[in-house]
């Protein structure tokens, strides 16, 4: 599935992720966090675990991190992919 707008979701507070998410011709991931070389791969791959079960094939995402759970980087992350396939709802 292909993104119709850009939407985001999360925050910038500490323990949550902000996820922006815009169509795009491939699925790439963008990933901003203090704890990169620690989890970095680990946070990439539940990003990249999330759209690909929802079937979403184009979208850049970007992920701006401060310290959140991989329950809280799934919930951000369909949430702001929903947004984003549905038109007129932000």
């Amino acid at each position: 599935m292909k993104l119709v707008k850009a939407a985001m979701a999360g925050t910038m507070e500490p323990s949550d992720v902000m996820v922006t998410v815009e169509p795009a011709d491939d699925l790439t991931i963008d990933l901003e966090s203090n704890v990169a070389k620690q989890f970095g791969a680990s946070i990439k791959a539940t990003a990249l675990e999330v759209a690909k079960k929802m079937a979403i094939t184009g979208a850049a995402i970007k992920l701006v991190d401060h310290g959140a759970l991989d329950f809280t980087i799934r919930a951000r992350m369909e949430t702001a992919l929903k947004r984003a396939l549905k038109e007129g709802v932000q």
